[in-house]
């Protein structure tokens, strides 16, 4: 049984009744439904804690697919604790404040690859840093050009929304996608794009800010030669 994406539709959902629909042999527990991310595309699983009907809690220490992609399982922190039973109904918590860090710098990384406009070959997402890498022939990067570029996006206040097209008008438009070694998630029939108003649009399946002021001031920290034609560049809040 699939389970339902609530933050798909909604991100700012921090938590929502479930129902236990499996138990996985190393302790994992699938629901119905969540509003936890599962770690994929540079982004971590969320934390936080499951509450059981009887009210007692068992933290999460983050959510992975299952081998078939259709289900999320949500890592308790500590092994061999007791766990929910099929049926139970519980409620699904997330750890907020991680949460919101991670929408404000997986936002800011949208606009890093607005003010750097190559191919993006990796990146990944932290609560406080992120990075991403682009295949660049040529070097010269200055950190505080590209810091400023992208706060005056930021001071844009542009609104961030999100839309779906088909697989089909994914691959009528392959410039859509600027990431080269992560693919944007299919398998359903359609994609989904994020829309940052004026500025960017690409496919992307993570969780972002509904207005780009929301992210607050950054600062691009360094920028590293990781190959003859791949830098790395670390934003951080400022």
């Amino acid at each position: 049984m699939a389970t339902h994406l609530l933050f798909r539709d909604d991100a700012y959902l921090a938590e929502t009744a479930a129902v236990v629909t499996g138990v996985t042999p190393e302790g994992g527990v699938i629901v119905d439904r969540t509003v936890f991310y599962a770690t994929a595309g540079g982004q971590p699983g969320d934390k936080g804690v499951l509450v059981r009907a009887d009210g007692s809690e068992i933290a999460l220490a983050t959510a992975v697919y299952g081998p078939d992609k259709a289900e999320i399982i949500h890592v308790p922190a500590t092994a061999g604790g007791a766990l929910p039973e099929l049926g139970e109904q519980v409620t699904l918590r997330l750890d907020w404040p991680v949460r919101h860090q991670r929408m404000r710098m997986h936002t800011a990384l949208h606009l890093l690859s607005v003010a750097l406009p190559y191919p993006v070959t990796g990146g990944s997402i932290g609560e406080s840093e992120s990075r991403l890498d682009f295949d660049i022939p040529d070097a010269g990067l200055d950190k505080d050009e590209i810091t400023a570029k992208v706060n005056a996006m930021i001071a844009t206040g542009a609104a961030v929304t999100e839309s779906w097209i088909s697989d089909d008008e994914l691959d009528a438009n392959p410039g859509l996608v600027k990431t080269m070694s992560v693919k944007p998630p299919r398998g359903s029939g359609r994609v989904r794009l994020v829309n940052i108003d004026g500025l960017d649009l690409q496919p992307c399946g993570g969780t972002h800010v509904r207005n780009v002021s929301e992210i607050g001031a950054v600062l691009v920290t360094k920028i590293e030669k990781k190959g003859q034609q791949n830098r790395r560049v670390r934003l951080a809040f400022a």
